[in-house]
């Protein structure tokens, strides 16, 4: 009973309910603009917070962080500008339906894929948060060094229908995002001695560049076609589909979930790599991946949104942040005068639950105005190209320069942009390129640290073998490359169509 009252707390201050709504309400809509992430919103928050209460401050924040994840997903469908790089896996399918006309029925259905992902995170968050943490702190190096490489293998699945443009284009990122000041030697690594080089690429604005202004070029050449009048009289997805898509929503919630709970992993791999097993497992979707399939909207969605409640594990059981909005929520505390860590759950246990209590609030927040509002925020489709583009170039700028106040991360959009609209044009695919360059810093520093701690390459790659956890992590990626291999699909696909022909043929006897 005890700690149903620490959970019901945040219900039953209605300060604190109030914050949560407002503050997952302002998240959807900050998410939905290019280059404005959870960790820009959280840390500006931070400042504002410092005279409130710990429980006012930690609801708002909690709220911002929910609306914020999900509210990137409204950008990359209606404008094929993910919103955040957690929503990249997002716009591979959620666009195409966009373009068919059916925006409506695909924010529906993140919506309810959001939520459902983020209470199974809560609910791990509750049950199984020790656990986790002690899975999580037996990670090494040369382990997230090789969940990194899993990461890469993804480009299969990310580079539609050609491995090896998907290749060529993740190689190219992963070079890009090495672009900088060495992590350990502090060397100057592809700057050509420009100072602007020294802090390396931005991700996000590499993400807007490739996503957002290439798209815009693209659609210049088009601006004269006639708009898409978007189906908006069922937004809401019918029962039988929610059941239809529930177990791959739960399957994609558990990775988003796992992948949380490993610190600096993030929900952009999260994404990704549920995004990747959805076309691995998914056997006859409706339509193709990549060409407007639900379930490439239902994987990434309750994986990234279900990767919040993963990322609190470690936060509020080591004192390890899981992800860059965990790490400044850590200094909010702080501030706060709480410590996260192991003894919180036995010194404070009314903090730990009064946070389930507020993610858990968030979320039915998030299936409120995730639902309200879709018919107005549909129309940006409608919006005549003529004034559309002009106005995506405009949120894109602003979004960019918001980073880090620079005029020289707007060059390097631009850039982007017309590298991207390149590669539109030659049919190679843009996504593998963001996610080369969001892993690069993940293998460069954890090989470095592998081998630091190892000693030599031969001594870490010995100590693959010998780690459970790293042999786990081998057999998934060799599978993976196996399953990649054409080959392989066209074994798969002769034995679908054979027992689809046996099937047909045992019907027609009947």
């Amino acid at each position: 009973m005890e700690i149903l009252s620490y959970i019901a707390a945040p219900l039953l201050n209605p300060l604190c309910l109030a914050m949560i709504a407002l503050g997952t309400f302002m998240g959807i809509y900050i998410g939905a603009i290019p280059g404005l992430s959870a960790t820009m919103a959280v840390s500006l928050l931070v400042s504002f917070t410092y005279g409130w209460s710990s429980e006012t401050a930690l609801a708002i924040m909690v709220g911002i962080y929910c609306g914020v994840v999900y509210g990137g997903s409204r950008s990359a469908i209606l404008l094929n500008i993910p919103g955040a790089p957690a929503a990249v896996a997002t716009a591979l399918d959620g666009y195409p339906l966009a373009k068919k006309g059916l925006a409506g029925k695909a924010i529906g259905v993140t919506t309810i894929s959001s939520v459902i992902g983020g209470f199974v995170g809560v609910i791990f968050l509750g049950v199984c948060a020790p656990l986790l943490s002690k899975i999580a702190i037996k990670f090494s190096p040369r382990d997230y060094l090789l969940l990194a490489f899993m990461g890469l293998m993804m480009v299969g699945s990310l580079g539609g229908k050609s491995v090896a443009k998907g290749l060529i284009t993740a190689i190219i990122g992963v070079t890009l995002g090495m672009v900088g000041l060495d992590a350990i030697s502090a060397v100057p690594r592809f700057t050509f001695g420009n100072v602007y080089l020294m802090n390396g690429i931005n991700y996000i604005v590499a993400m807007i560049g490739l996503f957002g202004i290439s798209e815009v070029l693209v659609q210049v050449l088009d601006k004269d076609k006639p708009v898409i009048k978007q189906k908006l009289d069922k937004i809401v997805p019918d029962f039988k589909d929610v059941i239809k898509h529930l177990p791959l929503t739960l399957r994609s919630s558990v990775v988003g979930t796992v992948i949380g709970a490993l610190p600096g992993a993030g929900g952009d791999l999260a994404a990704l790599i549920a995004y990747d097993q959805a076309k691995r497992t998914v056997k006859e979707p409706e339509v193709p991946f990549g060409e407007g399939a639900i379930e490439g909207l239902v994987a990434p969605e309750s994986a990234n949104n279900a990767n919040i409640g993963g990322a609190f594990i470690p936060m509020l059981t080591l004192g390890i942040p899981g992800d860059s909005v965990t790490a400044i929520l850590i200094g909010a505390l702080t501030i706060h005068g709480m410590q996260p860590g192991p003894n919180l759950m036995s010194s404070t246990p009314d903090l730990f639950y009064y946070i389930i209590g507020s993610l858990a609030l968030a979320n039915i927040f998030l299936l409120i105005f995730g639902l309200t509002g879709v018919k107005i925020f549909a129309k940006l489709v409608e919006i005549p190209r003529g004034v559309l583009l002009p106005g995506i170039v405009v949120l894109s700028v602003i979004g960019v320069y918001a980073i880090n106040n620079s005029l020289y991360d707007i060059f390097w959009m631009a850039g982007f942009g017309i590298f991207g609209y390149f590669l539109k044009r030659y049919d190679y695919p843009v996504a593998p390129a963001v996610l080369g360059i969001i892993l690069a810093k993940l293998i460069e520093n954890n090989f470095r640290r592998a081998i630091i701690l190892d000693g030599t390459i031969p001594s870490m790659i010995l100590h693959c073998f010998t780690s459970p956890i790293s042999l786990i992590l081998i057999l998934i990626i060799v599978f993976m490359l196996v399953s990649q291999n054409q080959r392989f699909r066209d074994f798969r696909a002769k034995k679908r169509a054979a027992k689809a022909e046996a099937k047909a043929n045992g019907n027609g006897e009947i």
